[in-house]
């Protein structure tokens, strides 16, 4: 990527009428670079919009990612909710590259009471046998593990360095709402997060920063974790601070605002980043 976008989570509010087909022309005519399929409950992009939506994205030049099916778990005990995990996530993926897209995450499993490392493997062995079949089948596009907002969810910074270290098409997707809720009011400063970016570098390479998928929003927690998501004035994410780290380590690819205004905020951080 050549700079840092802020896109949507799914179709902006002020969309009408208000389809995926609208919604990513809504997004240029606001000013926005970037939009979020939302696969949460399904893959709800047929095969025959995907070619027109890839040829409005070339058109505009508007970047795709998607958010990844709920219903998938890398490290589940029963055999047959693995496998429909792995083909979850290949349906969303396949789509998405028929689309034009950039970069799919998902969150990819539970502990399940299990220690760390006895699930991190299991999570290791899906990806890899997800990424396999893609590439089986020519689709190209980056594999996102998310950093998740329990320590209940497998998908702490490192395990997800860890996974893009091991698995190739795999890079994290860093969600700093999530990493900020995940230890109930950490990572909230300058340092803080300059020491996340600084680990993707070390762990990663200057690549990993020249092609990151953000997530960002505010995000009510408690001792467990997350709560719910919040619009960033309606919280104490310390994201004027964040922006400047991002500019600071110059960078680059997609930040979506999981926020509940869709727009509203993704509008926010372009328009304090220009200001920057």
């Amino acid at each position: 990527m050549k700079s840092l976008l802020f896109g949507t989570p799914g179709i902006p509010i002020s969309t009408k009428p208000r389809d995926t087909f609208n919604g990513i022309k809504q997004v240029k005519a606001l000013g926005l670079d970037a939009m979020e399929l939302e696969f949460v409950q399904n893959v709800n992009v047929n095969e025959t919009l995907a070619p027109q939506i890839k040829k409005l994205i070339s058109e505009q030049g508007t970047v795709l990612t998607c958010h990844g099916q709920y219903f998938v778990n890398l490290a589940a005990i029963e055999p047959a909710k693995y496998h429909a995990s792995i083909g979850r996530m290949v349906a969303a993926a396949k789509r998405l590259y028929e689309c034009g897209g950039y970069s799919a995450t998902w969150h990819m499993g539970f502990y399940l009471g299990r220690p760390k490392q006895e699930v991190h493997p299991l999570i290791a062995k899906g990806v890899k046998e997800v990424v396999r079949v893609l590439q089986d089948q020519g689709v190209k596009l980056w594999i996102r593990p998310e950093t998740t907002g329990k320590e209940t969810q497998w998908g702490d910074l490192k395990e997800t360095i860890k996974l893009a270290q091991d698995v190739e098409m795999v890079l994290p997707c860093v969600d700093f709402g999530h990493l900020h809720a995940r230890y109930n009011g950490k990572n909230n400063s300058s340092e803080e997060f300059r020491d996340i970016l600084a680990q993707v570098e070390t762990g990663l390479g200057r690549e990993a920063l020249d092609n990151m998928h953000i997530q960002v929003c505010g995000i009510a927690y408690g001792p467990k974790g997350e709560k719910h998501h919040l619009n960033l004035e309606d919280s104490d994410l310390n994201w004027r601070e964040l922006l400047a780290t991002w500019k600071e380590f110059k960078v680059k690819g997609v930040a979506i605002t999981e926020s509940p205004n869709i727009e509203g905020d993704a509008l926010l951080l372009k328009q304090e980043w220009e200001k920057l």
